[in-house]
């Protein structure tokens, strides 16, 4: 499989990107990789890259977006932070990647029993963990179940993945409203922008459309 070129990248739409990584991951779970010469696509990407998605996820090192979406040098900007939250930067980045690079697909990727969730459920302090958790607790208050609250923590896996999903959705949320460039770009059928959960479990990825 060749790197994407600017035709290539000219050709995708963002139902076709998301239907790329959709492929992708069902690859990654028949363990079935595409073909590819690595080193062919570092010669071939030396002049530029044509990407066709973004995917901002976890820092966990079980989900990196490039091997969960069975993808090569130069298909993806991928964007990473402990609990796939947005800030200034990251949506500088993102404005960059779709409107000035030519990506067709945002990815907000959690994934379950997430480190930065535990961390956000147990009010976990430490450092400057402490203040990034913060961004993190609006998702864990918006889960209301269960009330109990020695049923609210890290303990409760169900609980996690039900905040790690609330977190995706908000993190979304706050690209619409944060990021102008990337509000409009939506409207008008440029890009898309979804939701996603991997399953560390089975290497799964479900999209929310």
């Amino acid at each position: 499989m060749k790197a994407h070129t600017k035709e290539t990248q000219a050709t995708m739409t963002p139902q076709k990107a998301l239907q790329f990584l959709k492929e992708g991951n069902q690859r990654f779970q028949s363990n079935l990789k595409a073909n590819r010469n690595l080193l062919e696509q570092v010669n071939d990407t030396s002049d530029g890259q044509f990407p066709f998605a973004t995917i901002l996820s976890c820092i966990d090192s079980r989900v990196s977006a490039e091997l969960v979406f069975d993808q090569g040098l130069g298909d993806i900007f991928s964007v990473r932070i402990a609990g796939n939250f947005v800030n200034e930067d990251i949506l500088g980045s993102m404005e960059f990647a779709s409107k000035l690079a030519g990506t067709k697909l945002i990815v907000v990727l959690g994934h379950t029993s997430c480190g930065a969730i535990k961390g956000a459920c147990d009010d976990a302090k430490l450092g400057n963990l402490t203040s990034m958790l913060a961004k993190i607790k609006p998702a864990v208050e918006a889960v209301s179940e269960p009330q109990d609250k020695s049923l609210r923590n890290s303990k409760n896996l169900e609980f996690v993945d039900n905040v790690a999903k609330k977190n995706v959705a908000l993190t979304i949320e706050n690209i619409r409203q944060q990021s102008p460039v990337l509000k409009e770009m939506e409207d008008n059928n440029e890009i898309k922008i979804v939701g996603a959960m991997y399953d560390i479990n089975t290497g799964g990825v479900s999209f929310f459309e």
